[in-house]
């Protein structure tokens, strides 16, 4: 099995769309821990504001079956096919880690460069996994954070509920 962190946002019904994409992650992969929900600003383009969080599940589905899943489950919630990077989501999915791979793997760049880029990422992935390392680096999520975080937009902490208990879920049932 290999340990997978995924970026989840939505800036369009942010609450549904959130517990949809959840509820579809939980039934299909069985969702390890969910850190809090931080609200930010839209970053490139002008939009509602955007809820995020990170998730940590396990799986042995290979990593390009898996980005193939997440990208029709966001086709099936609404994001057209033809979507802009900057521009609004009812549900956006994002393999921020797998495993530890580094590098560009089947097409896919990873570590996610968000995670060192945008506060939106880096802070929940920095609550969820505090001392798991970036992949292909030798500093700690909260390492990141800590010398990254003062310099990026501002993210804040919003109460989030889902399936009846308020995020974080550090460990889920």
């Amino acid at each position: 099995m290999t340990r997978v962190f995924l970026g989840v946002g939505s800036n369009i019904d942010r609450q549904s769309n959130l517990c949809i994409g959840l509820d579809t992650l939980q039934a299909d992969f069985g969702l390890r821990r969910l850190s809090s929900v931080y609200e930010s600003a839209a970053e490139g383009f002008a939009g509602p504001a955007f809820f995020n969080l990170a998730v940590e599940l396990e799986t042995d589905i290979e990593l390009a079956t898996l980005a193939r899943f997440l990208r029709q489950l966001e086709y099936r919630m609404g994001r057209p096919r033809n979507a802009t990077r900057f521009s609004s989501r009812t549900l956006d999915l994002d393999i921020l880690c797998y495993g530890d791979l580094h590098g560009e793997v089947d097409g896919i760049p990873l570590p996610r460069a968000e995670i060192t880029e945008s506060a939106y990422v880096l802070a929940p992935l920095a609550e969820l996994a505090p001392t798991a390392l970036l992949p292909g680096s030798e500093e700690s999520f909260a390492e990141l954070w800590r010398r990254l975080g003062a310099s990026m937009p501002p993210v804040e902490v919003v109460n989030f509920e889902w399936r009846g208990r308020t995020l974080p879920i550090a460990e889920l049932d």
